[in-house]
């Protein structure tokens, strides 16, 4: 997540750069190369969390159900939310991606325009789902963060102070 967003941060930097003050780049060429290296670049920051996405947002709202209402945040269910959401469609994505593959001719292989532009394609459909997760994936980091230092309903109670007021030794 933190790669993510190091990818959007340089993003958001390039593309005030290189736009008008409406927004319009001054090279559609080149904003479109460096919107494709993007998505290339936030999508394989995420393969790494990918497979565990599921496990994550599970633990997540397990431990939310478990917090002290005064130290939850309201956003995070929605955050939540958005995660999840982002995550099925991007499921979606990945078998489509996978069947385009596949069905790509067997001369097709990366560094090919057919191969290439399909996976580009592919990279440009999940961007908005991969910016979900770089936006608000932290919030797992404080869910858990929370849950780590509320108090645990299976750990004992501190064991009261002992009284320090014993007779001293003569």
């Amino acid at each position: 997540m933190s790669d993510s967003k190091k990818i959007l941060d340089a993003w958001d930097a390039y593309s005030d750069e290189h736009t008008d003050l409406d927004g319009w780049p001054y090279d559609d060429h080149a904003y479109g190369l460096r919107a494709s290296q993007r998505d290339a670049d936030t999508a394989e920051a995420f393969e790494s969390l990918r497979y565990g996405a599921r496990h994550l947002l599970a633990t997540a709202e397990t431990q939310l159900g478990h917090l002290p209402e005064n130290t939850v945040q309201s956003r995070w269910v929605y955050q939540l939310g958005v995660l999840h959401a982002a995550l099925d469609r991007l499921e979606q994505l990945h078998e489509q991606w996978l069947e385009t593959r596949d069905a790509l001719p067997a001369t097709a292989k990366p560094g090919t325009t057919a191969f290439d532009d399909a996976l580009a394609e592919y990279h440009a459909e999940a961007w908005s789902y991969l910016d979900d997760w770089a936006t608000h994936g932290n919030t797992l980091r404080e869910i858990n963060a929370a849950a780590r230092k509320a108090p645990s309903p299976l750990a004992p109670a501190p064991a009261p102070a002992a009284d320090r007021r014993t007779p001293a030794r003569k």
